[in-house]
């Protein structure tokens, strides 16, 4: 939790005072823009790259909150405009606005979404990076023929499973319809970070849902299983938006941060926050001038 900590606290700095979940629209309603960020460092990553992509586009009443917690808190405060932007993940949002969606490839869950989308809301380009749900195992487990989901489900009966909360009312139900796979147990740790980490290096759990960008996994030497019937739909990154609270101009600037922001920029990203222990207003900087996003 310290790494989640400094960002916290870089992102205090940042915000200034105030609390984004108040209400009275101050996202909008008098011309500020205001960046909100799940409680994941990626999405604080994001949400910092969005902001600096809008300040070189010429906006100087920018603000970027401290994580507002979950996606129902989010989506609740860009619905009174107490947000105007935030990064989300593609698959996750259709599901949320449309719990029966079958789509899984990045094009059909982007068509859905953009089907989907409640008014109010609206949804910019989506980029190529995608970070989506994996489960991974120790290298002991894969060595024992633990390949694919396929191979996980003949096992699950004899292994405990680490994850975030929201795993059973998610995910329970579709890994046993499609894979058979009924775990011995199910754990909540967290939402693929490090007491999901330590439970897994630790042996306490033997599979654990954590991210495809996740510089933990090759760090940490745990092998990703093929999801081969497409359990997890497409996750990639998309814009959030309160309608009405961005210009033509700034929606623009926010598409060229996703035309520009690829799989294997965002695992770097990743690497530099969680392992190199940066500071994320200069990760943000970096990839903004690497990108020629810069003004």
């Amino acid at each position: 939790m310290k790494r989640l900590a400094v960002v916290l606290a870089a992102l205090v700095l940042v915000a200034g005072c105030g609390n984004p979940l108040a209400g009275g629209g101050e996202g909008g309603s008098n011309g500020d823009i205001i960046i909100g960020a799940s409680d994941v460092g990626e999405s604080l990553l994001l949400a910092q790259i969005y902001a600096g992509a809008l300040k070189n586009a010429g906006a100087t009443n920018v603000t970027v909150r401290p994580p507002v917690g979950s996606r129902e808190v989010v989506v609740k405060a860009l619905q009174d405009k107490s947000l105007s932007v935030v990064p989300d993940y593609s698959g996750n949002l259709l599901r949320y606005f449309d719990k029966d969606t079958q789509a899984t490839t990045p094009q059909d869950v982007y068509t859905q979404l953009r089907q989907k989308i409640p008014a109010g809301f609206e949804v910019l380009d989506q980029a190529p990076a995608e970070d989506k749900d994996l489960l991974v195992v120790g290298k002991q487990l894969a060595d024992s023929g633990v390949k694919t989901f396929s191979d996980l489900g003949k096992r699950c009966g004899e292994l405990v499973f680490g994850g975030p909360g929201q795993w059973s009312s998610r995910w329970k139900d579709k890994i046993k319809t499609l894979y058979g796979c009924e775990f011995k147990e199910i754990r909540t740790t967290d939402t693929g970070g490090p007491v999901t980490v330590a439970a897994l290096k630790s042996g306490d759990v033997q599979v654990a849902d954590l991210f495809s960008t996740s510089s933990t996994i090759a760090a940490n030497g745990f092998v990703p299983l093929t999801d081969d019937k497409n359990m997890f739909p497409a996750q990639n990154i998309v814009p959030l938006v309160a309608k009405g609270t961005l210009s033509a101009q700034e929606a623009a600037a926010l598409n060229r941060v996703s035309a520009a922001l690829t799989t294997d920029q965002l695992t770097q990203l990743n690497v530099e926050f969680t392992e190199e222990k940066r500071n994320p207003l200069d990760i943000a900087e970096d990839f903004l001038a690497r990108n020629n996003l810069k003004s």
